[in-house]
């Protein structure tokens, strides 16, 4: 094959991977205005400026005000110590 049929190729490649990821992400984009919009609501009601889970723990807070390398400051193997841990999900 020539080398300009593989580049084609791969090139064509990468643009329907592109348009496969912004397709995705128009589709992530509206599925997180829609829980915006619901924690809009609720924060509101609320009389809150955000929505706060917990205030035992500093990374169990909101990910907006928390120490980003909270997380990191206990073993990875440890015990949780708070209940509201079991709000978290873990990372896919």
């Amino acid at each position: 094959m020539r080398p300009a049929l593989v580049f084609s190729i791969f090139l064509s490649l990468l643009l329907a991977l592109d348009g496969a990821l912004l397709l995705d992400g128009m589709s992530r984009r509206n599925d997180e205005n829609a829980t915006l919009a619901q924690l809009e609501v609720l924060t509101s009601g609320l009389g809150l400026t955000d929505l706060a889970v917990s205030t035992e723990a500093r990374y169990t807070r909101h990910p907006a005000v928390s120490d980003p390398m909270a997380p990191f400051m206990d073993h990875p193997g440890a015990i949780e110590h708070f209940p509201t841990g079991a709000f978290w999900l873990p990372v896919r």
